[in-house]
């Protein structure tokens, strides 16, 4: 049934992603040869000539979607991943296309190149519209309650009901949790957000068949990792799906890989993936993109200097020492946003604090107050994403707190990040921040770095 269900949603993507294709080519050529958007200078080419282009774009758009992983059969999907996935899949498809166009035509005709340009962009827009509207029906279709799968959480830890309460919030996706399981006695009968506890760990076979368990999710603490590989065994055997948690503040994945010393392997568990030529791809997307936004946002500056400026006289701009890349500290520019009389206060703000003036509230709910950290990108301080920078007392404090904080300081402190656009900023579990530092820093990709500025811009234009 599990099965069946997966092949039903590849299924309803790869008839979109071949409906959207096969529309694009009439509706490209009206643009370029109907709607004359362009000026046409060598006379309307016969329909045909275009038309025995669509059986090569219907076989290498499904192929090149397989392989960027745009068919995998998987509920829980990041929009922003997918849109990203999306524009290079077709990008590359549609480069393919032309090579194709370019090579196999008949030798007194020349595709025109605007067509195949139009072709691309509308091709794009088709099918994201179209995978848009199949993902929100098959929404819909879960949160009325059909097509939902049964889930058993291994685990009724703090890791745990974060599980749930991620399930919970996004209906959509089809999950229906029906327990946990858990070994510590005191839980025994008891429940979080409406899901009650059904027993131990060691009950999981039973459980799994009087519920009717579609998938397992282990969702256990670091100090529970030796019961991890029994369950990880014992779920396998009841053909139902398995996926495992990790408890992200004491796990780390070796990046690095293996080097040899006479034949003596040696894992390198401190390398990252934001090294080497990554870090100088990085560095000059970050000097474009600060400079871009700069740019773009320079007409703003004396607007919100002029507000700041009328509320008590005071500097437009405020600075203040941060800790960055290496442990080294420098300093950090922002609009100022609260009265002058609380500049030495050193505390964190929180909602509805009477320190912040009315314009530096607008300014924080839009993130704009952040904008003078553009200088700190091209300065080579910050990075437009990467883990937010703290005051070195906060630091120190944290430090001591949680070991594993000092990760944080192997790559450039970010204008935002993983932490900031899962909702983590301002008087927020400082634990959970780690935890989504250390992951970004570990899972480093362009792509995830492409996702975050999408996600932030998404956010601030709410």
């Amino acid at each position: 049934m599990i099965e069946r269900r997966r092949q039903i949603q590849v299924a309803l993507h790869l008839f979109g992603d071949l409906v959207a294709t096969g529309l694009t080519l009439p509706l490209a050529y009206w643009f370029r040869f109907r709607l004359e958007i362009v000026e046409i200078t060598k006379g309307v080419p016969d329909w045909e000539h275009y038309l025995i282009l669509a059986p090569k774009a219907l076989v290498i758009w499904p192929t090149v979607f397989y392989f960027q992983g745009l068919y995998q059969r998987r509920r829980i999907r990041s929009r922003a991943d997918e849109v990203i996935r999306l524009v290079t899949s077709v990008m590359f498809s549609t480069a393919l296309l032309v090579a194709f166009a370019s090579f196999y035509r008949p030798s007194d005709f020349t595709y025109s190149r605007i067509f195949l340009l139009f072709f691309g962009v509308c091709n794009l827009v088709l099918v994201v519209f179209l995978r848009w509207i199949i993902s929100s029906l098959l929404g819909r279709i879960r949160r009325s309650g059909r097509n939902l799968r049964s889930v058993l959480v291994v685990g009724a830890g703090e890791l745990g009901r974060k599980v749930v309460d991620g399930l919970q919030a996004h209906r959509e996706y089809g999950f229906k949790v029906v327990g946990y399981l858990d070994d510590d006695p005191g839980l025994k009968d008891k429940g979080f957000h409406g899901v009650p506890v059904l027993g131990l760990t060691a009950n999981l076979e039973e459980v799994v068949q009087f519920q009717r368990v579609d998938q397992v999710i282990l969702a256990l603490p670091n100090s529970a990792h030796h019961r991890l590989n029994q369950l990880v065994q014992t779920a396998g055997q009841l053909l139902v799906d398995v996926k495992v948690v990790p408890d992200l503040l004491h796990f780390f994945v070796a990046t690095g890989g293996v080097e040899e010393l006479d034949g003596i392997p040696m894992i390198n568990l401190t390398q990252i993936p934001l090294q080497g030529r990554h870090q100088v791809v990085k560095r000059l997307f970050d000097i474009i993109g600060a400079a871009a936004l700069l740019l773009v946002t320079a007409p703003l500056y004396p607007w919100v200097a002029w507000r700041i400026k009328r509320i008590d006289g005071g500097p437009a701009f405020f600075s203040q020492v941060r800790t960055g890349l290496d442990g080294r500290s420098f300093k950090l520019y922002k609009f100022r946003t609260m009265r002058i009389t609380a500049e030495n206060d050193r505390t964190w703000t929180r909602t509805g604090d009477d320190r912040v003036t009315p314009i530096g509230a607008f300014l924080r709910r839009t993130n704009f107050d952040e904008l003078p950290q553009l200088y700190n990108v091209l300065k080579g301080d910050m990075s437009l994403v990467g883990p937010r920078p703290e005051q070195p007392e906060f630091v120190d404090r944290f430090r001591a707190r949680y070991p594993e904080y000092n990760t944080r300081h192997r790559v450039r402190a970010g204008l935002t990040g993983w932490a900031q656009v899962n909702g983590l900023r301002g008087d927020t579990s400082i634990r959970q921040r780690v935890i989504h530092d250390i992951y970004y820093i570990q899972n480093w990709s362009f792509t995830l770095d492409l996702k975050i500025l999408m996600r932030t811009l998404w956010q601030v234009g709410k």
